[in-house]
């Protein structure tokens, strides 16, 4: 059985965030806010879980719900923003992201593309940023995952006809996929669907996105700080992007562990 040749893989230099869900909320009629300004219901959520706390619906400081959050941001009283929950859908990412990515477990739900069910034989690549744009090192990369790509074609095709005993088709394929899915490298691409509430993200964002973080999930964090940023102002405002000194993105976060 000879296995076709693969296709010239896809190459991924961004990443691309979308935002899959968001938190709808419905004030009780009985126990009603006097909301002020321009909200989101995830904003509006973690207002009322908060001013439950107090009593205070009748809102006696008269703040907007952005403001409100703010003080809650530089109180420290992170917990009401665990009410508020954002599924992302994560592509463009590499494994080597995504192990770094599931660390972050308190707050988060993860499913993720299963190399074991799914075939790579036209997988595609996430160029490392460190390497993206460099003639020299950018193509020894590429004739790595070259390599590696028709080194895994060849191995299901041989691994399919040694597991010929095997009557269930899928079972056989299964079979072949996981085995032959070592020789994969971790640049390649994945896809993910995180949930997590806004207390987390903001844990995660704040660490994920500094100067010190790997190149790929900083690059990442950066991306959905903006996202989320333009979805939920009142939880992620104080995140501020710059240009570090190694010339690429990174933030900085107002309010540290909130």
């Amino acid at each position: 059985m000879t296995a076709a040749a693969p296709s010239a893989p896809h190459l991924f230099y961004e990443p691309k965030v979308s935002v899959l869900s968001r938190p709808a909320f419905e004030s009780p009629e009985h126990m009603a806010v006097l909301w002020q300004g321009e909200s989101t219901d995830g904003e509006r959520l973690a207002e009322f879980a908060g001013r439950l706390c107090y009593m205070s619906q009748h809102n006696p400081a008269g703040r907007s719900t952005r403001d409100y959050l703010e003080n809650i941001k530089k109180q420290g009283h992170g917990s009401v923003l665990e009410h508020a929950n954002y599924s992302l859908l994560l592509e463009g990412v590499s494994r080597s992201l995504t192990h770094e990515l599931v660390r972050h477990r308190a707050g988060f739900a993860y499913s993720q593309l299963s190399q074991r069910y799914v075939d790579e034989s036209e997988a595609c690549f996430v160029v490392p940023p460190a390497i993206a744009g460099d003639e020299l090192l950018e193509g020894a990369w590429r004739a790595q995952i070259g390599s590696a790509q028709n080194t895994y074609v060849s191995l299901v095709a041989q691994l399919m006809e040694r597991y010929g005993w095997v009557a269930d088709k899928v079972h056989r394929r299964k079979m072949a996929r996981e085995a032959a899915r070592g020789v994969l490298p971790n640049s390649t691409e994945t896809k993910i669907v995180v949930t997590g509430n806004a207390r987390a993200w903001r844990t995660m964002l704040e660490l994920r996105s500094s100067e010190g973080a790997e190149l790929e999930i900083r690059r990442l964090a950066v991306l959905v700080i903006r996202v989320l940023q333009a979805e939920a102002p009142g939880f992620f405002s104080d995140f501020e992007i710059y240009e570090a000194a190694d010339r690429r993105e990174a933030a900085r976060i107002g309010y540290h562990k909130v």
